[in-house]
């Protein structure tokens, strides 16, 4: 029996550890202990923190592991590379790990190979935007988080140093990053790489809270874009990914669109795109099982990216107010067949970021114009 090792064992790793079990492999699930589902749902569980790298390479050797992954999260993708290139598993180069998990050291390397991202910076105080001659309106954002954490859009100065401080305390390393604010409609692009190939899934539009902080309320899949604007998202997508050095597993790219048909990259996460995109909407929208995929391409094998269903329209959206419970009990009323699965706890208290949303629920129609009513409302 195969051996797999997942970093994460909270329920955005759930469905990873049941598609691992389906396929008959010997699951073993590393996370900081904490009640959390796949503590009980993996055949091995191993209370260490998903950041003790070290300690995680020694158990998988001991366990001799013939895989390792994780999905929708930067943070457990560092013991995932790191693991994977001790024991010459199937993963990326440390390298990539560490410009795919940090927005500065992104940016760089985009600037290096001419991929488009608007300007930023690593910033300190505010006297840096001046002197970088960054334009405003700016987003101030951690270096190394996501999620919607510490992201503030800023049209002046005022408020930047409380801006620098709120980021900056988000992130892992205390930095934070200012970049000029891109205009357009923001969209996400799934793919799979394997030895250096990129395949691509789908192209999916995103909805957010708009500024100031960007808290992520719902997505559809797949975006509606024309043939001509999908094919040069896949050119500028494949381009980057082969610039960050991404070889094997899953990759989320965000990206924005202006009203001229301009993309400009905001980043690229080098794992599953989280919000249920990747583990859930692909797999709806498409028929190919992106879950099985990532899986493979970890154990050394070739991903099956055949389509095992009809395909169709897929989509969440997050609840985040009552207003949005409302939109959904509207939904049980008049079409329950669109209901995929939900799941919506009390609607109190203050949305802060993506964790703190009250709840979820996820759709799937023949259509887009099926769904269109049940979806957030664009914002700026």
């Amino acid at each position: 029996m195969k051996k797999l090792a997942i970093i994460g064992a909270s329920i955005h790793q759930e469905p990873l550890i049941q598609k691992a079990k389906s396929m008959g492999i010997e699951t073993h699930v590393f996370a900081w202990k904490a009640g959390d589902i796949g503590e009980r749902s993996a055949d091995f569980f191993y209370p260490i923190s998903i950041t003790e790298k070290e300690q995680i390479l020694e158990q998988c050797k001991k366990i001799g592991i013939d895989g390792i992954c994780s999905i929708g999260s930067d943070l457990a993708m560092v013991a995932v590379n790191y693991v994977a290139d001790a024991m010459h598993l199937t993963g990326n180069s440390l390298e990539t790990m560490q410009v795919s998990t940090n927005k500065h050291l992104m940016r760089q390397v985009f600037d290096e190979h001419n991929d488009p991202s608007p300007r930023s910076i690593m910033i300190e105080k505010a006297s840096d935007v001046e002197a970088a001659g960054l334009k405003y309106p700016i987003i101030i954002k951690p270096t190394d988080r996501s999620g919607s954490r510490g992201i503030m859009k800023l049209k002046t100065p005022e408020g930047l140093d409380e801006a620098i401080r709120c980021a900056a305390k988000q992130s892992f390393e205390k930095k934070a990053l200012a970049e000029e604010f891109a205009e357009g409609l923001e969209y996400s692009v799934e793919c799979i790489s394997w030895q250096g190939e990129h395949h691509f899934l789908a192209m999916t539009k995103k909805y957010t809270t708009g500024a100031p902080h960007f808290i992520e309320t719902g997505h559809l899949q797949p975006a509606e874009v024309g043939p001509e604007a999908l094919a040069c998202v896949k050119a500028v997508t494949n381009h980057a990914l082969c610039s960050l050095g991404i070889k094997n597993g899953a990759s989320h790219t965000e990206i924005k669109i202006d009203s001229d048909g301009v993309i400009r990259i905001i980043e690229i996460g080098g794992r599953m795109g989280g919000d249920f995109i990747g583990s859930r909407l692909v797999e709806l929208s498409t028929g190919v099982d992106f879950l099985r995929a990532v899986i493979d391409v970890a154990l050394g094998t070739v991903p099956d990216l055949s389509s095992k269903g009809t395909g169709g329209t897929a989509a969440v959206r997050f609840v985040l107010s009552k207003e949005d419970l409302c939109v959904f009990e509207d939904l049980k009323k008049t079409h329950p067949e669109y209901i995929v699965e939900y799941d919506i706890g009390d609607v109190t208290g203050e949305v802060t970021d993506s964790s703190t949303r009250f709840g979820y629920y996820i759709m799937r129609a023949s259509t887009a114009e099926q769904l269109a009513f049940y979806l957030p409302k664009e914002k700026a």
